[in-house]
């Protein structure tokens, strides 16, 4: 087949592609237009998250057979309208589902232990051993919204730390395993010390943590956000926070990722959570590691491989 790449992967991709005898062409700075004049041309497109799969692109794709998404996150992919044309897709979230667990392990062992606050304190040359106690993980109780790759992979992580870890997925059944128990949410709400969110982005997530969902959870919590920035907005992390209903927060996403694209609204927000110490920030990099950078192509090849040998 005859395939196009559209944004920036490890170059291992082009040889995996081509020893299945595969045409590649790899153009990371294409722009949308130039895709839409020769996207006509290709029976599969690889992509991370460049330019949208919309309806308007796919209908120029006539001989589109399947689309590759080096990630997880189908958001921003017609997904009907693949259904309707019997185009192929294939996501990469067993390739980059053990360094965004890492990556929410980490956030949040860097928050219980003030981490940067006493590193930039400890460069100034503050020794405040009082202001920097911290709070072991044993014992509290995790919860996880979303039971996928990367909720799975965060459960099998949590499980060594001594934590009660349970999840809830609301299109999974009978997946309590070793590492999880599984419940319904309204015991997530009632019983978590912490909230890891490993959901999608779609209609019915996006804004689903309001300041009165969270405002439902029976005691004060720490929350993780690895999935998507939109699920949860700005000013309702500062409500929560300023409410006490949020101890903290590990937020790898954002609700808008393009700092010059703020509202004065969201602008405003932002900066009142940059000021908090009890808030730690990632530029959406929990799954960006040398190793899954890697790992996504192989996860890729053998899917293509699986469906068109």
């Amino acid at each position: 087949m005859k395939i196009l790449i559209i944004d920036e992967m490890h170059p291992s991709i082009i040889e995996l592609l081509e020893k299945d005898e595969h045409t590649v062409h790899y153009e990371p700075k294409i722009s949308r237009s130039e895709i839409m004049d020769k996207v006509h041309d290709f029976h599969g497109l690889v992509i991370r998250s460049k330019t949208p799969m919309d309806r308007e692109l796919l209908e120029k794709a006539s001989q589109l057979q399947f689309i590759a998404r080096a990630g997880a996150g189908l958001d921003k992919i017609d997904l009907d309208y693949l259904v309707e044309r019997g185009i192929k897709l294939f996501h990469a979230a067993k390739g980059n589902r053990d360094a965004v667990a890492e990556h929410a392990v980490g956030g949040l062992l860097a928050l219980f232990n003030h981490v940067i606050k006493a590193d930039a304190e400890v460069r100034k040359g503050i020794w405040d051993r009082e202001g920097n106690r911290g709070h072991e993980l044993k014992g509290k109780t995790v919860g996880i919204m979303g039971y996928g790759n990367m909720g799975k992979s965060f459960a099998k992580r949590m499980s060594g730390f001594g934590v009660c870890v349970m999840a809830y997925d609301k299109y999974k059944r009978e997946f309590e395993d070793d590492n999880v128990q599984e419940v319904i949410w309204e015991k997530v709400k009632a019983e978590a010390d912490i909230l890891s969110i490993h959901v999608p982005l779609t209609p019915e997530t996006k804004g689903f943590f309001t300041f009165e969902e969270l405002e439902s959870f029976a005691k004060p919590f720490w929350l993780i956000n690895t999935a998507r920035g939109e699920v949860i907005s700005f000013e309702t992390l500062n409500r929560a926070l300023d409410a006490g209903i949020l101890r903290g927060a590990v937020l790898d996403v954002l609700e808008n990722e393009k700092f010059k694209k703020f509202t004065p609204e969201q602008k405003e927000e932002f900066e009142k959570l940059a000021q908090r110490d009890n808030v730690i920030f990632s530029p959406h990099v929990a799954g960006w590691t040398f190793e899954s950078y890697e790992k996504i192509n192989q996860v890729l090849v053998k899917r293509i491989k699986k469906a068109f040998k």
